[in-house]
């Protein structure tokens, strides 16, 4: 910006635009640069009958700027409509199994069940778009289970959010960014272990009243205590 406007000279003009315009819109007049050479930016307007649905398009132009910008950084996406969360809870429920596990003292035990907890859970995606859709939620699901465990390039399999049936995301063309995917999951994860951590905690304090010398009587005798130190009636008639 030069000012004042006074001192400006012919290098300071710039020559990058093509075309440069005042328009009235509405009541405001708004300028615009157009047939820029090298454009660095751009201005949208946004134009709503109310203020209501002004904000609505901007928080959902917002969203879709977001989903740009993501794919953008992150060039590689998913398969939708749970057909990832199904593919991980099948990948996840054969290792927990010990499916294609040469070491097979790795899952015994207990090490094998968070891997079953995570691959139950998994599956609260695909479930939650059957049940919005009014679809037969144990028949889709049970059939959608069993297409990603016969073939292992079946992945691509989901939920239609709309009828409830088994598409295939690939030919369907409902695909979500990467790193959203990764992020959602790895929250999910960490929100899981601070549960279990602040569990602990917990179970593990005692409260003061519960403390006994080892017998687990020790109330009783205080309150045998309590009783046998208070008059009687007996005592109170002598």
């Amino acid at each position: 910006m030069q000012y004042p406007y006074s001192d400006l000279k012919e290098e300071d003009v710039g020559t990058g635009c093509g075309l440069f315009e005042i328009r009235k819109i509405g009541d405001e007049y708004y300028t615009f640069f157009e047939q820029c050479k090298n454009p660095k930016a751009c201005t949208i307007i946004l134009r709503g009958a109310n203020k209501d649905v002004l904000n609505e398009i901007e928080r959902n132009f917002h969203d879709a700027m977001n989903v740009t910008r993501n794919v953008m950084l992150e060039p590689r996406l998913t398969p939708g409509g749970g057909a990832v969360e199904m593919a991980l809870s099948r990948a996840l429920d054969a290792m927990s199994s010990g499916e294609g596990i040469t070491n097979d003292d790795f899952f015994k035990g207990v090490e094998k069940y968070p891997y079953k907890a995570v691959s139950r859970a998994l599956e609260i995606i695909p479930r939650t778009l059957i049940q919005n859709c009014g679809g037969n939620v144990v028949k889709q699901l049970t059939t959608l289970r069993a297409k990603h465990h016969q073939q292992a390039d079946q992945f691509t399999w989901g939920i239609d959010g709309e009828t409830g049936q088994l598409v295939d995301m690939h030919k369907f063309g409902i695909w979500e960014p990467i790193s959203v995917k990764m992020q959602i999951i790895k929250t999910a994860i960490e929100t899981a272990i601070l549960l279990l951590r602040i569990d602990d905690i917990v179970s593990g304090t005692k409260k003061a009243s519960t403390l006994t010398d080892g017998s687990g009587q020790g109330d009783g005798k205080r309150k045998k205590e309590d009783d046998d130190s208070k008059p009687t009636d007996e005592s109170n008639k002598s």
